[in-house]
């Protein structure tokens, strides 16, 4: 077995994909305030670091050995940022009670142009909040109005994450007791996900949605609370249920996007590429009537209704590895720089070829960036 190698500086800053120098790179869905604590914890603990990247030593020289030592978020987004191309991030704030002091400190750094430059190295930070239903236990109506607030802050762009999450059974599935325990969980899930939904309504905000083993409740509940709402503007974030559930929803809801993340990238994960398959088919809906019609790119951009999305500081991209051949073992922790090898792996799930003028892991963050601005209102020159 081959000794495992220790994540050091390159591997935190990740090499420059080719992708990105070309087209910007736009995160839907990344936790930020996670993935610092992350950082902290698997690379300042457990490896040796070095004083701020941001004052580089006299002779200007690099030790790729050494991890930079980043003080604060926005000199994490500084460095490990730094020269990817990336130009807008949505933080997501999904705990109860929501951090009011962090999320509204790191929301008004960017309310400015000047501040975006000099605090977030020129990079467009927007956010949403919510209550994720692992958090649901915790929601109450002034949790509810303490987010309706949020939602008139000039950076927030959207209600989330909510949603529906049935993943986690009994420890023991022989007690009765902790099967009872369980289905009143999921009906304070329920609930507060109806709630929530309500009122992102009300505030006229774009969804943004997470649901996991739990198909036909959220189906259910989404359809019920927007009946008169079909074409709100929805991101089902991070998708790995079935391809049919999916095709349902965006067969529903016209301006409802699935989100991808890394996880696309894992042989464990069937479901999310057979939907990519499937989203990209010539059998679609919107294709050709004649069977033998092979889709084309352009009728293929037109049924991708996807974001791009890191989920940071989780699901590192699975092909990320072959730009780190010294690099053995897994990497600690994902972050918004991963996101064209996220997009190499679409591309070549739905058949996106490389081209003249562009690959096709830029063909589909080109298609992903215009989808964002479409869900979100992002906007990137």
């Amino acid at each position: 077995m081959a000794k495992k190698t220790r994540p050091s500086r390159q591997h935190l800053i990740t090499p420059q994909h080719s992708t990105a120098s070309h087209i910007p790179i736009i995160d839907t869905h990344t936790h930020l305030h996670a993935t610092f604590s992350w950082y902290t914890e698997w690379y300042l603990k457990h490896f040796p670091s070095k004083p701020n990247s941001l004052s580089p030593a006299a002779n200007g020289a690099v030790d790729a050995n050494q991890v930079p030592k980043y003080d604060t978020i926005h000199e994490f987004v500084q460095g490990v940022y730094e020269g990817k191309n990336v130009k807008a991030i949505v933080d997501v704030w999904c705990e109860a009670p929501p951090l009011l002091g962090e999320w509204r400190k790191l929301a008004d750094s960017a309310l400015t142009e000047e501040e975006r430059r000099n605090k977030w190295g020129g990079i467009e930070y927007w956010f949403v909040m919510g209550v994720h239903p692992h958090n649901a236990g915790r929601y109450t109506d002034k949790i509810g109005q303490q987010i309706v607030e949020a939602m008139s802050h000039p950076r927030c762009v959207g209600w989330g994450e909510i949603g529906l999450d049935y993943a986690r059974g009994p420890k023991n599935p022989d007690d009765p007791a902790e099967h009872e325990a369980l289905a009143k969980r999921h009906a304070w899930q329920r609930k507060v996900f109806e709630k929530q939904l309500r009122l992102a309504v009300q505030c006229g905000k774009p969804l943004t949605i997470h649901t996991r083993e739990a198909e036909e409740d959220t189906e259910r509940i989404m359809k019920e609370v927007l009946s008169e709402h079909r074409d709100w503007r929805i991101h089902i974030h991070c998708f790995t249920d079935s391809p049919e559930f999916a095709q349902r929803l965006l067969d529903h809801f016209p301006n409802l996007h699935i989100g991808i993340t890394g996880v696309v990238s894992y042989s464990s994960n069937l479901n999310t590429t057979a939907l990519l398959r499937q989203m990209s088919s010539s059998s679609s809906s919107t294709a050709s009537d004649s069977p033998d019609t092979i889709a084309t790119s352009s009728d293929k951009d037109s049924r991708l209704r996807i974001l791009l999305e890191t989920d940071a500081p989780y699901m590192v991209p699975a092909n990320i590895y072959k730009s780190l051949p010294d690099f053995k073992g897994r990497l600690p922790l994902c972050h918004t720089a991963m996101i064209p090898w996220t997009a190499e792996h679409v591309a070549g799930v739905v058949g996106f070829g490389d081209g003249e003028e562009q690959s096709g892991a830029e063909k589909i963050m080109r298609l992903a960036n215009e989808n964002a601005e479409r869900v979100y209102g992002l906007t990137v020159v």
